[in-house]
């Protein structure tokens, strides 16, 4: 696939009773979100714990997923959704294999 948006953050308001929040950009993992909740009025921002205080799905899927709280974030809070991709470079070519294009796509992807 190609990278065909920049977009890598979704910001929602809290209402105390939607839990789920769509992210629209490609992920690799779901340890790639870092998933944070702003207080409005003192603009505190606190991190979420995967697992612990949210879930994701849609990882390696290009359109993206959603984060899944376990508790609805409370009107006048502001969820902020960001991709935050780990610099590694995972990939591995083997002398005289045939090309992996597939895994050299989402390389490149990952790099973009």
């Amino acid at each position: 696939m190609t990278v065909s948006s920049s977009t890598s953050f979704v910001s929602y308001a809290g209402n105390g009773s939607l839990t789920t929040f769509a992210y629209t950009f490609k992920i690799f993992q779901d340890s790639d979100l870092l998933v944070t909740l702003v207080n409005d009025t003192t603009g505190t921002e606190t991190t979420q714990v995967l697992t612990t205080n949210y879930t994701v799905t849609g990882a390696g899927t290009a359109s993206g997923g959603n984060v899944t709280f376990t508790t609805a974030p409370a009107s006048g809070t502001t969820v902020k959704i960001r991709r935050v991709l780990p610099v590694t470079q995972e990939t591995d070519y083997v002398a005289n294999d045939p090309f992996p294009a597939e895994a050299h796509e989402d390389a490149l992807d990952k790099l973009t």
